[in-house]
Parts: C-alpha cells; sequence; structure tokens
C-alpha cells in the first residue's frame, strides 16, 4: 500500500518537472496528456505528502515526550500526539479509498459495456433497465454519460450498448459493476404472470490516456461500411459511415454506426478500442493482480455472477459480500449507491485489515 502510494507521489513530481520542460510546453498532445494525468493524481499526492508530514510530526512529538525532563513539554509533546494521531487516521482511511481499484482507482473516465445474456427480448429490456439505472446515477453524481453504441432490439431494449462515463470518482465506484448481473420478473409478454430469470452482462474498464497505449496503425484495420440503422435513418444506408476496427494482436473488434459521420464513428470506435486493449492487457495480468487482492470485491471479474434483481419482492441481492436490500425500486431509480457504498466499505475494511496498526 505505502509502496504504492510512494510511486503514486513519485510520477506526480515527475509531471510537475514535466510540465515546465519545455519539451512538453512545445507539444500540445503531450502537454494535455501530462496535465491530464498530473490533475488526477494531485488530489492523492496532496494527500498523501500530509500524510507523511503528520507522520513526521508525531514522530518528532513521541521523540520530545521520551526525552524531555520538563514535565511541561512532555504534557505539550502528548497533546500533540492527542491532537495528530486523529488527523493521521483519517487521512488513511481516506487514502484507502482513493487505491481501491489499484492503479486505475483515480481515473476521472471509463467505458461501460452492457450486453443483453440469456432470456431473448427480456434480456434486452433488462439490459436498457441498466442502462437507464447507469444514467440516473451518472445524473446524481453530477457525472456525464455519452453513447458511443448501440444495437437495439425488436422491443426497443438493447443487445449492446457501450457509453463513456467522466466524472471524479467514477471507476473506482463504477468498477464495481463489472459482471453478470441476474433479473428475476415477470415479463410484459408473459400473458400467465410467470416470472422469468434473465440475464445481462456489464463491463466497466478504464478509459486510458493517449500517452498510455500506443496503437500501432500495422496493428489494426479499419473497415467502413453501410450501415442498416442508426442516428441517420436511411442516410446511413447510402453512406459507408459506419466503423469496423479490427486489433490482430488482441483479437478486440469494435465497430461504431452511432453517428453520421464516418471521422466522428472512427474517433469514437478508437476510444472504445484503446480502452478494451488496454483493459484486455490488464486482465491478462489479473491473475498476478488477484494474490494481492483476493479478498477485494472490486476485482473486475467479467465471469461472476455479482447481484440478482428479483422485482417481486423488491429486493436487491449482491451475492459477494451477501447483501440482500429490500430498495429495488429505489436502486433502479439510479440510487446504485446503496449497493456500491457497501461494496467499498467492504474493501476500505479488509484493507485496513491487511494494512493492520499504523504504529
Amino acid at each position: 500500500m505505502k509502496d504504492t502510494l510512494e510511486e503514486k507521489l513519485a510520477r506526480f513530481e515527475e509531471l510537475e518537472r514535466q510540465l515546465s520542460d519545455p519539451e512538453t510546453l512545445g507539444n500540445s498532445t503531450r502537454m494535455g496528456a501530462v496535465a491530464r494525468e498530473h490533475g488526477s493524481l494531485a488530489k492523492m499526492a496532496n494527500k498523501y505528502k500530509r500524510f507523511k508530514d503528520i507522520v513526521s510530526q508525531i514522530q518528532e512529538a513521541r521523540e520530545l515526550e521520551n526525552s524531555a525532563s520538563d514535565p511541561d513539554e512532555r504534557e505539550m509533546a502528548e497533546e500533540e500526539i492527542a491532537s495528530l494521531l486523529p488527523q493521521r487516521e483519517a487521512l488513511w482511511d481516506e487514502l484507502l479509498l482513493m487505491t481501491i481499484g489499484g492503479e486505475d482507482a483515480n481515473r476521472s473516465r471509463c467505458v461501460i459495456e452492457i450486453r443483453a445474456g440469456t432470456g431473448g427480448e427480456e434480456a434486452a429490456l433488462f439490459a436498457a433497465d441498466l442502462h437507464n439505472m447507469y444514467q440516473r446515477y451518472c445524473d446524481k453524481k453530477g457525472w456525464k454519460m455519452q453513447t458511443l453504441d448501440f444495437s437495439e432490439s425488436d422491443m426497443g431494449g438493447y443487445k449492446e450498448i457501450t457509453a463513456t462515463i467522466e466524472g471524479e470518482g467514477c471507476y473506482r465506484e463504477l468498477q464495481y459493476e463489472s459482471g453478470g448481473h441476474r433479473v428475476q420478473r415477470v415479463p410484459d409478454t408473459e400473458a400467465k404472470g410467470r416470472i422469468h430469470t434473465s440475464a445481462a452482462t456489464v463491463a466497466v474498464m478504464p478509459e486510458p490516456e493517449d500517452v498510455e497505449v500506443e496503437l500501432n496503425p500495422a496493428d489494426y484495420e479499419v473497415e467502413r461500411y453501410c450501415a442498416s440503422s442508426g442516428a441517420g435513418g436511411q442516410h446511413v444506408n447510402r453512406t459507408a459511415s459506419a466503423i469496423r476496427i479490427i486489433h490482430h494482436p488482441t483479437g478486440v473488434v469494435v465497430k461504431c454506426i452511432d453517428e453520421r459521420s464516418q471521422h466522428k464513428n472512427l474517433a469514437k470506435a478508437m476510444r472504445i478500442l484503446k480502452s478494451r486493449v488496454y483493459d484486455f492487457y490488464q486482465q491478462r495480468d489479473a491473475a498476478a493482480r488477484a494474490t494481492t487482492r483476493k479478498n477485494l470485491v472490486g476485482s473486475g471479474d467479467r465471469s461472476q455472477r455479482i447481484r440478482t434483481y428479483n422485482f417481486p419482492d423488491n429486493r436487491v441481492s449482491d451475492h459477494r459480500i451477501n447483501l440482500t436490500i429490500y430498495k429495488l425500486d429505489q436502486v433502479m431509480l439510479g440510487n446504485v449507491d446503496l449497493v456500491i457504498q457497501e461494496l467499498i466499505d467492504h474493501d476500505r475494511q479488509t484493507l485496513r485489515d491487511e494494512m493492520g496498526s499504523l504504529d
């Protein structure tokens, strides 16, 4: 934990040096990327510097307490220690929260993909419900959610939908949503009132900076084609505005048909591609990370069934921490933090237990 914080602080200080480097200042693209990364690390780095300063003050006060022959000096040192210890604990708790999610914890941009699973049309409708739930959650948090690509079902659900989310802390919180989501309810198409079980999968991926993912043009292939549906109606049938990109080293395939403009679709597709390629390599190293994060629920395991939404009972159950609450109606209205906060608290307590006492 402290090694990670030291690395983050060192990176922050290196970025500060780069911000005044003439070579960086002369490259607007590089300058923008460095400034964004510097900004994303600033809060943690400054908090950690404050934490280290308080630890140093406590150490000095304890040395004075042990060495002072004057009772007044010892009393003054004891009072200072008593004042500093709560500050140290509070800062440490905040730092624990900021490191949940590993090296990507403090990213302010992420990509969310929702796909209908088993259940046909009902699964697609559930995927749309999940998308609406996250949209409402983003609105409550003041985050910006923008659709990049989608494929509708016959009844207005989503076979799949991809969106970007921007806002402070968005990845740290939404990482918990990666996995399988199951719904139990009576579909609108069910004449006999029987409860059906359907599923959808959610993947939340951090969106890396351009400098973090360098895509060699020789490694990917861009295909342009006419889409059969999209924002332009019949327009997309007359113009090859749809984009499909195939990244050969990873096998990642991305398509985007949302915009009438080929250039806009290409730009959107490249954003998705960079996130998926970055995520591919992160997931490839998941086994090593799992060794150190085996007790943390925000591990992003795509194959894990994480949650059940039972509409008849107004119940939502998160299977990772055996959480059950009877407020499904509120959760679907965007109050996802009723679940996410419990998951964050669980991970933070796990980290606190693993770290032990600060003394």
